[in-house]
C-alpha cells in the first residue's frame, strides 16, 4: 500500500497594476492568479487589477504555507521586492 504524498502548497506574490504586492497561499498558484485576474478571490484587486504572478515558493504543508505567508506579510516593501528579484533571477 502506497501512502500518497501530501499535496504541495505554495505562498505567492502577485503584482497589482498600481505596483503593490499581494501575498497569498494556494495549492495551485497559477490557478489562483488566474482567479485574481478574473476579479475573483480577493477584494485587494478591486481597486487595482492583478497583472503578474511574480513570486512562488513551495511549502511542505498548508500550515507551513500559512506561517510563511504571515512572515512575508510582515516584511517591508523593499524586502518583498528583494524576494521578487531573487525569484526572477533564478528563472
Amino acid at each position: 500500500m502506497s501512502v500518497a504524498s501530501p499535496k504541495p502548497w505554495f505562498v505567492y506574490l502577485v503584482r497589482a497594476a498600481n505596483g503593490s504586492l499581494y501575498c497569498g497561499i494556494s495549492d495551485d498558484a497559477e490557478r489562483r492568479f488566474a482567479a485574481h485576474q478574473g476579479g475573483r478571490g480577493a477584494r485587494f484587486f478591486h481597486s487595482s487589477p492583478a497583472v503578474a504572478l511574480v513570486y512562488v515558493e513551495a511549502c511542505g504543508s498548508k500550515g507551513d504555507a500559512l506561517r510563511r505567508e504571515r512572515a512575508i506579510k510582515q516584511l517591508k516593501k523593499p524586502a518583498k521586492e528583494a524576494l521578487v528579484a531573487t525569484h526572477a533571477a533564478s528563472r
